[in-house]
C-alpha cells in the first residue's frame, strides 16, 4: 500500500480481528523482500505502488515462491481491465477504495478459509 494512512487502517483492522501483520511495503521491491523474509499467510496488495511499480507484478513474483498464498487486491483504480488482470494473477478478491471495515473483514475471512 502506497498511502501510509490506508496502510495503518488496514493493519489496525487485520490486527483487530486477531491476525499478525508481517509488515507493510510501499514498493514492489519492499513487498517481495518482506514476503521472502517472512512468508505471508495472506497478501493484501494495492495495484499501483508508491514508486509507480505494479502491485500485480509484485504479487506474481511472491506467488512464484509461495503459490498457495491467497491474495486480496485493494485499489483506487477499479476498472474492469485492472480487475481482470488482478484476478488472473491469482487474487481471491478485488476491493475498491474506499472500502468499509466490514467488507474488508468479510474478504479476509473468505480468503483465509479458501486457503
Amino acid at each position: 500500500e502506497d498511502e501510509a494512512i490506508i496502510a495503518l487502517d488496514i493493519v489496525d483492522i487485520v490486527r483487530g480481528i486477531g491476525h499478525r501483520v508481517t509488515g507493510t511495503a510501499r514498493t514492489h521491491v519492499e513487498a517481495v523482500a518482506l514476503a521472502l523474509d517472512d512468508r505471508p499467510d495472506l497478501i493484501l496488495a494495492d495495484i499501483q505502488l508508491a514508486d509507480k511499480s505494479s502491485g500485480i507484478e509484485a504479487v506474481n513474483e511472491i506467488l512464484a515462491e509461495f503459490p498457495d498464498t491467497p491474495v486480496i487486491f485493494i485499489t483506487a483504480f477499479p476498472d474492469d481491465r485492472m480487475r481482470d488482470r488482478a484476478m488472473r494473477s491469482g487474487a481471491i478478491s478485488f476491493m475498491s477504495k474506499p472500502y468499509s471495515d466490514a467488507n474488508l473483514i468479510v474478504c479476509l475471512d473468505r480468503a483465509l478459509k479458501a486457503a
